[in-house]
C-alpha cells in the first residue's frame, strides 16, 4: 500500500472562478461517495459566490475502518487525506483565500475528516461543517470499551491553537448507525474549548444523511 494513497487523486472544482468568489469551500465526500456527490450539496445551497474544491478519495474511501477505531487501523489513509486538504488550502491561500475565507465541510466520513482537519489546524475559518460526523482524535485512549461509542475506546483530543469564533456546524441523528452521539458531544466540547462558536443540531430517531434543516442552517451561516 502506498504511503500517500490520496495524494494524486482528482480535485473537482465547482462554482465561480476564484476571481469572482467571496469564499472558497473545500467539500469532502463520504465513504463510497464521489466529489460529484458532494458538489450536489453545493448546488442545493444555492450560493453562487462560493468557489468549491472537492477532492476524491482513493477507492472512494478516506480510510478503511470506522473513525472510532484505533488510529493505526486507518493509516496511512487518514494522514494522506489530511495532507490533501492541506495542499488545497495552501493553493487557495496563494490566490487570496486563507482560512478566514475558506469553508471546510464534509458528510459522514468526510465530515469526520473536515472536523479533524479544522481542529488540528487550530486557526479561524470562515466556517466548518461536519454533517453526520465527529472528531477522529489525536491519540488512542487507554480506557474500557464503551457502549456509547459502539464498543470502542474513547480517544484523546489534544489540539492547539484558537479558532476565535469560527462558526462550526454539526448535525447528526440521535441514533446514527455510524456516528455515536457521545462522540458528537465530545467534538462539540473540543471546538468550544478552541474558541469556536458551535451549533449542534441533533435529529430524533435513527438515520444517516443530510436533512433540509442542516442546509438551511449552513446557508444562513454562509450568507452572513
Amino acid at each position: 500500500m502506498t504511503s500517500d494513497p490520496h495524494g494524486h487523486g482528482r480535485v473537482v472544482s465547482g462554482g465561480p472562478p476564484l476571481s469572482r468568489a467571496r469564499l472558497a469551500m473545500i467539500m469532502l465526500h463520504g465513504r463510497g461517495g464521489t466529489p460529484e456527490d458532494i458538489l450536489g450539496l453545493a448546488h442545493h445551497l444555492g450560493l453562487p459566490d462560493i468557489a468549491v474544491r472537492a477532492p476524491e478519495a482513493a477507492g472512494n474511501s478516506w480510510w478503511p475502518d470506522s473513525f472510532l477505531a484505533p488510529l493505526a487501523n486507518n493509516e496511512p489513509g487518514l494522514s494522506s487525506a489530511l495532507a490533501v486538504i492541506g495542499k488545497i488550502s495552501e493553493e487557495l491561500a496563494q490566490d487570496g483565500f486563507g482560512p478566514e475565507r475558506t469553508v471546510v465541510l464534509g458528510f459522514s466520513q468526510g465530515a469526520c475528516l473536515a472536523l479533524e482537519y479544522a481542529a488540528r489546524a487550530g486557526t479561524p475559518f470562515a466556517c466548518v461543517a461536519g454533517l453526520s460526523g465527529g472528531l477522529v482524535g489525536t491519540k488512542d485512549g487507554r480506557g474500557d470499551r464503551q457502549q456509547s461509542l459502539y464498543d470502542q475506546v474513547e480517544k484523546e483530543f489534544r489540539y492547539e491553537g484558537q479558532m476565535d469564533g469560527t462558526p462550526v456546524l454539526m448535525g447528526c441523528h440521535e441514533r446514527d448507525p455510524h456516528i455515536p452521539l457521545a462522540r458528537v458531544k465530545a467534538s462539540e466540547k473540543v471546538f468550544r474549548d478552541l474558541g469556536a462558536t458551535v451549533t449542534t443540531q441533533i435529529y430524533l430517531g435513527t438515520g444517516h444523511g443530510i436533512v433540509e434543516d442542516e442546509i438551511k442552517a449552513l446557508r444562513s451561516i454562509l450568507n452572513k
